[in-house]
């Protein structure tokens, strides 16, 4: 295990993990109490454990905590991989697995939602209920798309085949990851502009100047979509709690959440008034629906 300096002070050090041949760098705070399951916290595509910061603080004191790194992301290696829901699933299956011990609630934002569905209804042994913040992922299209012209589908073909090409995505993947552009996309997705602070915006920079990023990046963009929402919800079998951002401009919630809701009504769900990362952005909001949700179902 290895301890890492960290600079902000409000930062929490980790310890690294080594799974297949990589290292995984993960965060774990609090007392665990036999009554209560643990909690592990997943980060959304860019980010890493730094974006929980904020819960895992607020949390430490009632639950054992964990956050991990995804791989590809964070302090994690970045290996030349096929990055996918499936190789995301299995490296959180056998982090509990392996690491600690016990089935746990999982929470997961945007890309890290996606994962930890996957866990939980594909892995049902590792999970006790799983929390989706803002989730990702794709549901099965039950009507099918009126034809788009034809030029639309040349546009669309031609973009698709610039995207595959290395160059291409390198070139984007510089552009994105200039902390002009970080900052100009967060504001974009969070409805309170003071939560984008120069920290957060250098915890989502930093990463990216990693060996490996790029084309962890490129990977990650190239992948195919994996097991669609609605395949997952049948499967799965514990506590669903949902938490939307309502001012998301990446995702229509109120849609997303009428699909889930067809899918899994016995789930329940809060609308805040926040963006893309609500945890982030309205922490003392959704560290007390945790709180409450996983202390009065006893899950």
């Amino acid at each position: 295990m290895i301890t890492t300096p960290t600079l902000p002070s409000d930062v929490i050090p980790g310890q690294y993990w080594q799974w297949r041949d990589q290292l995984i760098y993960y965060v774990r705070v609090g007392e665990r109490h036999p009554q209560c399951p643990s909690l592990l916290l997943v980060h959304g595509f860019g980010a890493s454990t730094d974006h929980w910061r904020k819960n895992i603080q607020g949390l430490q004191s009632d639950f054992e905590v964990w956050a991990i790194d995804l791989l590809g992301f964070g302090r994690s290696g970045k290996p030349q991989v096929e990055y996918s829901g499936q190789l995301w699933r299995d490296q959180l299956q056998d982090f509990i697995t392996e690491v600690i011990g016990q089935p746990v609630i999982l929470a997961g934002n945007s890309l890290g939602g996606y994962a930890s569905l996957c866990v939980a209804s594909q892995c049902p042994s590792t999970a006790k209920g799983v929390i989706l913040l803002n989730s990702a992922g794709p549901f099965t299209e039950t009507d099918p798309r009126p034809e788009p012209p034809l030029w639309k589908k040349v546009v669309s073909q031609t973009m698709r085949s610039l995207f595959r090409q290395d160059w291409v995505s390198f070139l984007i993947f510089q552009w994105t990851r200039r902390r002009s552009i970080i900052r100009k996309t967060l504001l974009k997705v969070y409805l309170d502009p003071n939560a984008v602070t120069d920290q957060l915006v250098e915890e989502i920079y930093r990463p990216s100047c990693d060996p490996g990023a790029a084309q962890v990046f490129a990977s990650v963009f190239k992948s195919p979509q994996g097991e669609k929402v609605d395949v997952l919800l049948h499967q799965l079998s514990c506590p669903l709690l949902l938490i939307w951002g309502e001012g998301d401009p990446w995702m229509n919630c109120r849609e997303r959440s009428h699909k889930f809701h067809q899918y899994y009504p016995q789930l329940q769900e809060y609308f805040l008034q926040a963006g893309h990362c609500p945890h982030d952005e309205v922490p003392e909001q959704v560290n007390d629906l945790i709180r409450s949700w996983v202390l009065s179902r006893q899950v």
